[in-house]
This record gives structure tokens, sequence and C-alpha cells, in this order.
């Protein structure tokens, strides 16, 4: 077994604040360091000088290392282009959840090679921009068909896929109550057994403010038909306005509700005292012009928070973590050490990970560099592409 020695660290974000060259912080900060490692895991991790003999050896010259970014949640499937919706916005238009239609009938319409080539050009850009592992959500094909078409591409790219057939309810069902109820024993049942066999994870948006989405009996029902599937939970919860999401989230120990934007007290209580992790997408409210969540109130009452980019055709097309990290500290009353956190080891415990978002041994060697000596310029320099994930043979 080879192993490589990466030196030439200015300063190592390991998030491990037990580590005993770190600086006890939750970053775990080490300076002047090195990481060892062998078969695709960390083998060894403390300062330069402490190093012993490898087989090969690669010299950052000065940049920060940190653990590469974990985006936890992004719907990548999907063909069509919806930018004119977005100009729309600029100048008023609310967004409703209603354009997800829009979206829908382009993915149905694409080949699986068009789709592949799309997740795939998507899933290297963020590549590109340091993002080690995504989850891949379905949520444009809104048939049985077409969702476990979509999960079928996204499993090709990662583990972390999501069922989402309840993201909107499509137009073929809006006519009436019935209609509606059909489309939710659909989700439950033919539909969730076509995808069940491609997905980890089952998601809903949560969301009676939006005539699209789903009530909160709705997206029980879909929920604990997930569960006993043999899927794990998500919820999109809370983004229009106050709802069950969060509390929901909670009752079912769901891994995560994200987007978080309207939160009572009670909300916050019920997340604080739970293991459930509030996931904030700082980019959907920059590309809609919505009130950004409050995340300083949600720190400060005990909330474990996760960063991701949502990145979809509709609220948020972007896929870069560094930019989730710059709006949240300037606009959502983050830190920059907190938002870093956030998008790591935070968005790794949303996906109940702990193989990843952290730089200790054991786990996987997902490492990000930065053309920058110190992770405070991913605030510091927003828009400049300095993050970048380290591949190793």
């Amino acid at each position: 077994m080879s192993t490589t020695a990466i030196t030439g660290i200015s300063e190592l974000v390991t998030n491990d604040a037990t580590h005993p060259d770190g600086d006890g912080s939750p970053l775990g900060l080490i300076p002047d360091a090195s990481v060892v490692v062998a078969d695709g895991r960390i083998e060894w991790v403390g300062r330069r000088e402490e190093l012993t003999a490898t087989d090969d050896r690669r010299d950052l010259g000065g940049r920060a290392v940190i653990p590469c970014f974990v985006d936890s949640h992004s719907h990548l499937v999907f063909a069509g282009d919806r930018s004119a919706e977005f100009a729309a916005r600029m100048t008023g238009e609310p967004y409703d959840g209603g354009g997800i239609a829009v979206s829908m009938k382009a993915t149905r319409a694409a080949t699986d090679d068009e789709l592949r080539a799309l997740v795939a050009r998507r899933v290297e850009e963020m590549h590109a921009q340091g993002t080690g592992v995504v989850e891949i959500k379905s949520g444009y094909g809104l048939d049985a068909h077409n969702e476990a078409r979509a999960l079928r591409i996204a499993r090709e790219f990662t583990d972390e896929t999501t069922f989402l057939g309840a993201h909107v309810v499509p137009p073929e069902f809006r006519d009436s109550y019935t209609g509606r109820n059909d489309y939710v024993e659909l989700v439950c049942g033919d539909m969730l057994a076509a995808c069940a066999p491609y997905a980890r994870w089952i998601d809903v948006f949560c969301e009676p403010n939006s005539a699209f989405a789903f009530t909160g009996e709705e997206s029980e029902r879909v929920l604990r038909a997930g569960a006993a599937a043999g899927l794990e939970l998500r919820v999109h919860g809370n983004q229009l306005g106050h709802g069950p999401g969060a509390q929901l989230a909670v009752a079912l120990d769901a891994a995560s509700v994200d987007h978080c934007t309207y939160l009572s007290d009670d909300d916050v209580d019920a997340l604080a005292g739970s293991s459930t992790v509030a996931t904030l997408l700082p980019g959907v409210e920059f590309s809609t012009k919505s009130p950004y969540p409050d995340a300083r109130r949600l720190i400060d009452a005990g909330v474990s928070l996760a960063l991701a980019s949502d990145c979809n055709p509709g609220t948020c097309y972007s896929s870069s973590i560094p930019f989730a990290i710059a709006v949240a500290v300037r606009d959502m009353g983050m830190t920059p050490a907190e938002a870093l956190h956030a998008a790591t080891a935070g968005a790794a415990k949303s996906l109940r990970r702990n193989d990843i978002g952290v730089i200790r041994a054991g786990a996987r060697a997902e490492l990000t560099t930065l053309d920058a000596p110190s992770y405070l310029h991913l605030a510091y320099r927003p828009g400049v592409p300095i993050a970048s994930a380290l591949r190793f043979p």
C-alpha cells in the first residue's frame, strides 16, 4: 500500500477539536501541517516536523487545506432552462414553487444520455470548487418512470441519493383534492417501489404556504411510507412561511430539515433538543430576494447547522459552497469558522456520516486545498475560485 504525504500546508482545518496538535477550537487548526494518505484514507495528521518517511510527497507551497465541502442538498438531475423565471423574480415576481413544472417537462423529454451528461458536468463543476461529496435528489420527473430514472443516473455519481417524488404536485393531478390525494398515493406506492432501490433517503417539500407543495399531513404520509421502505428521512421545510416542517422532521427523527427560513421559538427549541440538523441554503435567498434564515439565533440556541448549495434550476442555479459560505458570513450572522464548519462537518452530520467533513486518521481522504494561507479567505475573497478538491491516484 503506497503512502502519500501532503506537505507545505500553511494551515490545516481538521474539524477535530481533540487533536493534540490542534488549537482546541471546533476547527482543530494545525499550523505548518502535513497529512499522510494511503488507499483513499487518511493515515496520519500532524505537524510537518513530525512527519516520517512516505512513498511520495506533494508540496502545496504554503496553501491552506480544509476537509472537502459536503454538499448535502442539491437537485442536479434536470434539463431545460429557467433563467427567464430568475429575471422575473429580480423585478418583483414572488417564488411559489410553480416553476418546477417547467423543469419537469424538460426533464421528462430528455434522454438518459442527455441527463447523464448534464449531471456529470454539474458534479465536475462542484469538484472544481472544492466539493467532495454531494447529495443528489430526484424531483423533476414526478412520475414513477422518470423519478426512478433520475435516481438511477444520480447513483452513478454518489451514494447519497434522495427520492423527492413529493417535490410538488404535478399539473396533471392539481385539479381537485381527489387528484392531490391520488398523487400522494402514487408517491407512497408505485413510485416509491420503483425508486427505493436507487435511493438512500426520502424527502418531501412540506410547505402549506404553496398551493403546489405538501401539507403536514401529506408530508407525514410520504415520510412514513419511505421509512417503512427502508429509506432515511429528510425534509424541505419552513421556506416560504411558518409551517409544520421543522417539528415534523424532529418528531420523525429526520436527519435534516432544509431551508428553515421561518422558525418559531418552539421550532428552534425542538431542533435544539434533537439530532435533526438545520440545513441552511443561502443561495436560495440570494436568488429569490427572500429573507435570510437567522443562523445566529439557531447557533446560540444550540441547533446543529449545515450549509449546502441547493443547486437547482429554479431558485439557486449555483453549485458554489464558497459562495454559500460568503453569504452566510455577510448576511446570516455566522462567523467564518462557523460557516466553514457547517459546510463540512455540519453537512456530513446531516448525512449521518462521520467519515467525511473531517481530517483525521481513518476518515476518507476528501481534502480541499485553498489558494490562500487561511480558511478566512473563503469569505474574505467572495467569487474568487481559490478552492479545489485534491485528487489522489
